[in-house]
């Protein structure tokens, strides 16, 4: 097996995982806006603005822009990784670390649970920097 393709499999398979975190969170949002406004306005145009009312639609829909904030950093970190490299390590620990947290954050967030919330999405960030160090070193 050639090796760039050995070195890239633990982090292609740590990017594959955050789509389909990121399909979760999508389908989360929708189920729950779907549950309070109906199918209908899930299949329609949505053109009146209406929006979930129901603190926990709210907080998923939230939950989720949240993910894509720090989404598009996370995936061209760990595709940078993949291709130039990670001698050190750091940088899949890193990916590892930015995904566990953000999948920690989705029961904190949706349960309305503060700081250790907080904390998680901290963490998150601490992950993409120990990914940018793992390019570094």
């Amino acid at each position: 097996m050639d090796t760039m393709v050995q070195h890239a499999t633990p982090y292609m398979a740590l990017l594959v995982l955050s789509v389909v975190l990121l399909v979760f969170h999508v389908m989360l949002q929708g189920f729950l806006a779907t549950r309070e406004l109906g199918s209908g306005w899930n299949a329609g145009p949505r053109d009146d603005g209406q929006k979930p009312k129901s603190a926990l639609a709210g907080r998923a829909e939230r939950a989720s822009l949240n993910y894509r904030e720090t989404y598009p950093a996370f995936v061209g970190l760990v595709l940078a990784l993949a291709f130039y490299g990670d001698v050190s390590g750091w940088g899949l620990l890193g990916g590892w670390l930015w995904f566990v947290c953000r999948l920690a954050y989705i029961p904190l967030y949706l349960a309305g649970i503060p700081y250790i919330r907080s904390l998680v999405w901290l963490g998150s960030l601490l992950g993409l920097l120990v990914m940018i160090i793992g390019l570094m070193v």
